[in-house]
């Protein structure tokens, strides 16, 4: 029993290329006035579509919507009683009323003897079909049987087109799962990094406070060399996974490209595997006040003045309890990495803007610098992106500040940034009030 395809993909370039020439040759050497190739599918059990891949005379675009065409079962004929042929005028009486049959009986059968539809069968599922005609004269049987013969040539191109396609899918499919995979880790990776600088930072203040002959001074050395350590480790993590992407990257041909905006919207996720956002009202003070002490320790080591302004009685926002502090830890992280020793950095809290269905509330946070020039800031929230720095002596990864829009963006909130060579750079971070 024949069925139809139901894996189907688009048809390539030279399965349509190979379609046009058949037409050809059977225009030039058989006569033929109007030739057609469809792709058929089965949309929904019952349903099936031809999609129109080449004709002769070429009207309009091969492939489009518009060449689509969804017919019943029965319209198709009996695939089982007439494996090879079928007639069109057939086709067209099976969807045509009683009237328009009987009226158009004779014409019908005139029809018959001067066009053909031959279903593209392999291994009994029918990959579409070849429709052919003439005028003026009726086909033979050997014409019939050439035709027959360009039909089954159709069909196995078509059955490799179609594997070939599928193979391409999937092997895209593959290499975006991979992507995804590479970017959570990344993410993951940067992350690590924030608290360890913390911890660095912390373990240089305690061996500045401790003297040289206090017993205590020891356990602060330990916590600065296993610090160290474990930078180390991770630099070397990070640059081993470069090396294991480089080394197993298999580019698909003719891939679709993917903008950074449609990673971040269809695929990534900051959070660790198995983790969503819980929106829930908070208090801002109880979001910011536990990133303060290692962001003034951080400042105060790199001779940089940190101030931060959070007035009490805010109204609560909404958000995750766990992301925000990721996005704002990326961002002062961010401004201590950028701004040089003597200059400022400041954290205002308070900011509050409204629109017609609701209030929102913005946390800002602004330091001193050179500022980020007109061409970054216009691609400044792409992944691994870094601009004019990446050239620069400050390391970094580029993925902060990517990170952070898509959170707050998650959060139904919105991130701002303003930028100058005078003033230096300000984000300011608005999330919806509860």
């Amino acid at each position: 029993m024949s069925h139809f395809n139901r894996t189907f993909v688009p048809a390539s370039s030279e399965f349509v290329t190979l379609s046009q020439s058949q037409l050809a040759w059977l225009k030039d050497w058989m006569g033929a006035t109007r030739s057609v190739v469809y792709l058929a599918k089965e949309v929904v059990e019952g349903t099936r579509e031809l999609i129109l891949i080449a004709g002769y005379p070429e009207t309009k675009a091969i492939g489009q919507e518009s060449d689509r065409c969804s017919l019943a079962p029965e319209a198709l004929g009996n695939l089982e009683s007439a494996p090879r042929l079928l007639s069109q005028a057939s086709l067209e009486e099976e969807q045509a009323s009683p009237d328009q049959q009987a009226e158009g009986q004779q014409d019908s059968l005139q029809r018959q003897r001067h066009q053909i539809v031959m279903p593209l069968i392999h291994q009994n599922v029918v990959m579409g079909f070849l429709v052919t005609g003439r005028q003026e004269q009726e086909w033979n049987e050997q014409e019939f049987a050439q035709i027959q013969k360009i039909a089954d040539t159709l069909a196995i191109a078509c059955v490799l087109d179609q594997r070939q396609g599928w193979y391409k899918q999937q092997l895209n499919q593959q290499q975006r799962i991979q992507e995804q995979q590479r970017d959570r880790l990344d993410d993951l990776l940067h992350q690590l990094r924030n608290p360890l600088t913390a911890l660095r930072t912390f373990s240089k203040l305690l061996l500045k406070r401790f003297q040289s002959d206090e017993r205590n001074r020891t356990l602060a050395e330990n916590l600065a060399r296993e610090g160290d350590r474990l930078r180390e480790l991770l630099q070397q993590f990070d640059d081993y996974i470069d090396l294991m992407e480089e080394e197993t990257h298999l580019p698909a041909p003719n891939a679709p490209s993917v903008s950074p905006s449609q990673k971040n919207d269809a695929t990534s996720s900051s959070l660790p595997p198995g983790e969503s956002l819980s929106l829930e009202s908070l208090e801002v003070k109880e979001v910011l006040e536990p990133l303060l002490p290692s962001t003034e320790a951080i400042a105060q080591d790199q001779g940089i003045n940190f101030t931060a302004n959070i007035p009490p009685d805010l109204l609560p926002i909404q958000g995750d309890r766990k992301a925000l502090p990721e996005v704002f830890n990326n961002l002062l992280d961010n401004a201590l990495k950028y701004t040089p020793a003597g200059g400022e950095i400041q954290l205002q809290a308070g900011v509050k803007q409204e629109t017609s269905s609701r209030q929102f509330q913005g946390i800002t946070i602004h330091n001193s610098g050179s500022g980020i020039s007109p061409e970054d800031q216009e691609r400044i929230f792409e992944r691994h992106y870094r601009g004019a720095q990446e050239s620069g002596e400050t390391s970094g990864s580029g993925l902060g500040l990517a990170i952070a829009k898509e959170l707050v963006e998650q959060m139904q909130g919105t991130i701002e940034l303003t930028s100058s060579s005078d003033s230096g750079t300000s984000f300011t971070v608005w999330l919806p009030c509860q």
